[in-house]
């Protein structure tokens, strides 16, 4: 897949303004970020390239001095080179998983051993929606679970959950590049039962899970909430993040419509998860 590079100037200083920039960009396509000392760098499908959509999002942003100083289309490159130079080091959650990838070597040796060749693809861990998720995942049991990662990226919620005894994991995404590197990711943690398919929330049809994680954006899960509800098992597990504190309201609201009702939440910074029970 064609990817284009757009590179953004934040003139200020504020970390949470930057997260919701950005946030704002993964609602209209974006679905890599690299930080820069000044902004940072947006990736996106070539295909999807909106520029007049961007030109808009940067004018409406509730926080000016957002600046676009370059637009251009990227080779292909090796992403897994790309990362290891950049900013993929290891992670620990809870001294009890670590996510790594091929090429590190020093890493600590626990429990829940994750080896991820990110590519372009979301979810390593290191971002605190990812983070929290996995946190929620090593608290639950999934002993014999049927799951849903949906909008896997990576695949790294669905490969914890199926080492924590998940029975069968399906796990869905959009993005071509995601199922690929999902797979890839898969085999390379000699995983077995996860099925990998390219989709949205209409694949969940005739579908039944115990336990659903969605680590997406707001929106995308206030619309996909009802086929959540309805492929949940009466006293299943929905698993939500991708969003702020701000947001959590409108989601347990939506919930409630559904028959959803909050069970915990959690937040980091000013990102935020909340897991709900299927009570239908």
């Amino acid at each position: 897949m064609q990817y284009s590079a757009v590179t953004f100037q934040f003139d200020f200083d504020l970390d949470f303004a930057s997260d919701l920039f950005v946030n704002e960009l993964a609602e209209i396509g974006f679905d890599s970020f690299e930080n820069t000392q000044n902004g940072c760098i947006a990736y996106i499908p070539t295909q999807q390239l909106d520029k007049t959509a961007i030109a808009q999002l940067v004018k409406d942003f509730a926080y000016p001095k957002v600046s676009i100083v370059d637009i251009s289309d990227i080779e292909d490159k090796d992403w897994n080179e790309e990362w290891e130079k950049n900013f993929f080091q290891p992670i620990v959650i809870d001294n009890r998983c670590v996510i790594h990838s091929t090429f590190h070597h020093d890493y600590p040796h626990l429990p829940y051993d994750i080896i991820i060749n990110p590519q372009m693809a979301f979810g390593t861990g290191h971002h605190q929606t990812t983070s929290m998720m996995l946190q929620a995942i090593l608290e639950t049991d999934f002993t014999n679970k049927e799951v849903l990662d949906m909008g896997c990226g990576t695949a790294v919620l669905g490969i914890l959950a199926k080492m924590k005894g998940a029975k069968h994991v399906t796990a869905i995404d959009i993005d071509d590049w995601c199922v690929r590197n999902a797979l890839e990711n898969i085999a390379l943690n000699k995983i077995e039962n996860i099925d990998v398919r390219l989709g949205d929330a209409n694949l969940l049809k005739d579908k039944h899970f115990d336990i659903i994680l969605a680590n997406i954006n707001r929106n995308i899960l206030l619309n996909d909430m009802p086929y959540y509800a309805a492929a949940l098992q009466h006293s299943g597990m929905l698993f939500m993040s991708g969003f702020y504190t701000d947001d959590i309201p409108a989601l347990i609201a939506k919930g409630n419509t559904l028959g959803l009702h909050l069970s915990d939440r959690h937040q980091t910074d000013n990102w935020a998860m909340i897991k709900m029970r299927c009570e239908m």
